[in-house]
């Protein structure tokens, strides 16, 4: 069973706010590169395999610079599908000067870096599965050195082409104001499962035991505000479920705990407790 595909839950798409559209796109796709699906004077739909969008862009009307100290966007992780990848854009962001950070994570080896306008964003790939550890219902994760001089022994000829067709949208990590109603949310309303626990300060879940598709943490300080509506940072995030009917218990489940869920758009979509919008799609 894939970890990114149907019957599994998995985040399929994150939209994000930022000042400057084109100055964004600039990033996206001659940076990184992501290709246009579709593109109006206000939003981008970002896609790798030139069929579906992953990621989209918008700048709002009114968007102001992203706020410190909130809940929102920790960051997004985008995950490619072979080692070879992620060898190759450490020598592309390097060749044209951005600065990133690193980390292995056991799980898997990745890289952090922002968009001009700060959000941030995780490019991974995943060990196999048969790699990771898991200690009874928790998988071991770190934040290890990452060893740069292995990892680049896997560099090919071609370097970076752009983003590779199978990249998916892997994870997302979101600022919260507490833990207690945002695992209950997730877990009883959204029907994740808790698959590790940082501590007071940070919970990782999946489905399908992945390592994580959503995690969320309080480091912006318990009690941390919402954003302002028209601040950058996330504007909301798509969990997949595999039919009409799972998303018809789920809609019920985050009823019997008190959530609201809306039709806006054609989305279906509800808040966790610290104001983070979901899209629930099938």
């Amino acid at each position: 069973m894939g970890f990114h595909t149907k019957p599994t839950t998995f985040v399929g798409h994150v939209k994000i706010k930022v000042t400057n559209l084109q100055q964004a796109i600039k990033f996206y796709r001659d940076i990184l590169g992501f290709g246009i699906l579709e593109q109006t004077t206000s939003t981008v739909e970002l896609t790798t395999d030139g069929k579906t969008s992953i990621l989209s862009l918008e700048q709002p009307e009114d968007v102001i610079a992203k706020e410190g100290r909130t809940t929102g966007l920790y960051h997004f992780a985008l995950l490619l599908p072979e080692k070879s990848n992620l060898a190759n854009i450490v020598v592309h962001l390097m060749e044209h000067h951005i600065r990133f950070g690193s980390s292995d994570h056991l799980v898997s080896e990745a890289l952090y870096l922002h968009d001009p306008d700060g959000n941030q964003i995780e490019i991974y790939r995943d060990r196999a599965p048969s790699e990771w550890t898991w200690q009874k219902e928790e998988v071991t994760m770190a934040v290890n050195p990452l060893n740069f001089e292995n990892l680049l022994k896997h560099v090919t000829i071609s370097k970076w082409n752009g983003m590779p067709e199978q990249t998916v949208m892997g994870h997302i990590h979101l600022h919260v104001a507490e833990l207690k109603e945002v695992e209950e949310f997730y877990v009883k309303g959204l029907g994740l499962e808790v698959v590790n626990r940082y501590g007071g300060q940070a919970l990782f879940l999946s489905d399908g035991k992945y390592h994580h598709h959503v995690a969320v943490n309080v480091w912006n300080g318990v009690g941390a505000p919402k954003p302002a509506k028209n601040s950058v940072g996330l504007e909301f995030f798509t969990l997949v479920y595999s039919n009409e009917e799972a998303r018809k218990e789920i809609i019920s489940n985050l009823q019997k705990i008190g959530s609201v869920v809306v039709e806006e758009n054609n989305r279906i979509m509800t808040q966790d407790p610290s104001g983070n919008s979901i899209v629930l799609a099938v």
